[in-house]
């Protein structure tokens, strides 16, 4: 073949990403041909077959496009993106067990609009709160923390246990300097909260306290992953302003999780959308 490197390497992911779109589509097809038992028309003796021999899907790809599209058959927010094959099974899988006629058309939402990692983040923090309670919490407040299992020090051990042989109350000497730390937090925020934005660069003051109060994991108390971006849960356009009490670091996905509500944010009020995207 008289062609370059990258023409070639162009073409072929092109045709690529075509065959991925078009064997979704073919996928979201095979519900409706088992219905009506159009694959016999091809001499084939299942459903299984005419997946197989049409586009070269295994057979637990063509029951789960069955079972989807039963479990989607009331849900039709959900049952259009099936069938139309506008979205992978993949992330239908990943929402299938949160959807309800309630909420099916938000879910069709966000597996239409966010990537793979953010929208399994999106489900296991779903579970995880249906799993406490069952009520709907907030997911970017900026107060809320980050707790994990931790390991005390042997010479923290060692203090605690002299101060408890001495009969002191070790329960009220921790609470106190837990207090006096979030006092302290408190007193840092306050104090950088009042000052005018000059840019939309944080400033390294503000970014240095909120590392003091959440550490290096993700603020959403369920994450475990590391923080990547800070996030104004009080809109930067809006407020101009950088307060440490309106500022939030989260991982890649929360972030994106949290830009999609902004977005529903702008679709009610009409302002005008980001030109590329969520970002």
């Amino acid at each position: 073949m008289k062609i370059s490197d990258e023409k070639l390497l162009a073409l072929c992911e092109d045709f690529g990403k075509r065959a991925i779109v078009w064997r979704r589509k073919f996928t979201g097809l095979l519900p409706e041909v088992n219905r009506r038992r159009l694959y016999e028309r091809r001499g084939c003796q299942s459903i299984f077959e005419f997946g197989a021999k049409l586009a070269g899907l295994s057979e637990e790809q063509v029951w789960q496009a069955l079972r989807l599209e039963r479990q989607f058959v009331d849900k039709p927010a959900l049952h259009k993106l099936l069938v139309e094959g506008r979205v992978s099974m993949n992330k239908l899988v990943r929402v299938a067990s949160l959807a309800t006629t309630e909420n099916e058309a938000e879910l069709a939402e966000k597996v239409r609009v966010l990537p793979r990692g953010a929208l399994e983040t999106f489900v296991r923090d779903g579970r995880a709160s249906r799993e406490q309670n069952g009520s709907k919490k907030t997911l970017f407040d900026a107060k809320s923390l980050h707790v994990q299992g931790f390991q005390l020090s042997s010479e923290v051990i060692q203090e605690l246990n002299r101060l408890n042989t001495q009969g002191q109350d070790v329960n009220a000497i921790l609470l106190d300097l837990l207090k006096q730390r979030k006092e302290k937090i408190a007193e840092e925020k306050a104090a950088l909260a009042g000052q005018a934005a000059t840019s939309r660069h944080i400033p390294a003051m503000v970014r240095a306290v909120l590392k003091e109060e959440y550490g290096k994991k993700c603020a959403i108390r369920t994450c475990i992953r590391p923080s990547e971006e800070l996030h104004h849960t009080q809109r930067f356009s809006v407020s101009h302003s950088h307060d440490p009490n309106y500022l939030a670091p989260l991982c890649k996905e929360h972030h994106q999780l949290a830009h999609l509500a902004d977005l529903h944010y702008r679709e009610m009020t009409s302002l005008p959308k980001p030109k590329s995207g969520i970002k």
